[in-house]
């Protein structure tokens, strides 16, 4: 079971906003460019950067992939537990990542291409940016609740270490 942790942003929910989703999803969006555009947050002494392409409803495809879920860019479902954590990416990528030990940072290769990914099961909450080598690239956040998914990720992590030593 999650807990909050106390170095993330509060939840953004949806009630704060009338249950009014426009409204929300809007001011979720100015999050997001406060927090990755025009203060992009640092990892490991590099700015990140954003998927811009393909846009959709004029927003960035970082700004999709953090908030909806699904295999097909187009076809993508909205994920109101994604959007109430929009936040959260910047703190785990700026502080915990280097201040909390709860955090398991690792790499894998996601169709040829390495990923850097920052997990901390007590929130449940995971982070994959894409190494481009000259810079990093913001790619995707989501919460990780299920079973099976934790598992996976743990036993990656582990195989990480086991190669590492």
């Amino acid at each position: 079971m999650s807990i909050i942790c106390a170095n993330m942003p509060s939840l953004i929910l949806l009630t704060e906003y009338g249950g009014n989703y426009f409204e929300y999803e809007n001011a979720v969006y100015e999050l997001f460019i406060r927090d990755y555009i025009d203060t992009k947050p640092i990892f490991n002494g590099q700015a990140l950067a954003l998927k811009r392409h393909p846009l959709f409803k004029n927003r960035e495809a970082t700004f999709w992939h953090i908030v909806s879920e699904g295999p097909t860019e187009s076809e993508r479902t909205p994920d109101l537990r994604r959007y109430e954590r929009v936040r959260w990416p910047k703190s785990i990528i700026e502080f915990c990542h280097t201040s909390c030990a709860k955090i398991k940072v690792w790499e894998n290769n996601r169709k040829g291409e390495k990923r850097i990914l920052l997990w901390c099961e007590d929130i449940e909450y995971l982070v994959v940016l894409a190494d481009r080598k000259n810079y990093v690239l913001f790619w995707t956040a989501y919460p990780v609740t299920e079973g099976h998914r934790k598992r996976k990720l743990q036993k990656e992590y582990e195989d990480y270490l086991n190669k590492s030593s």
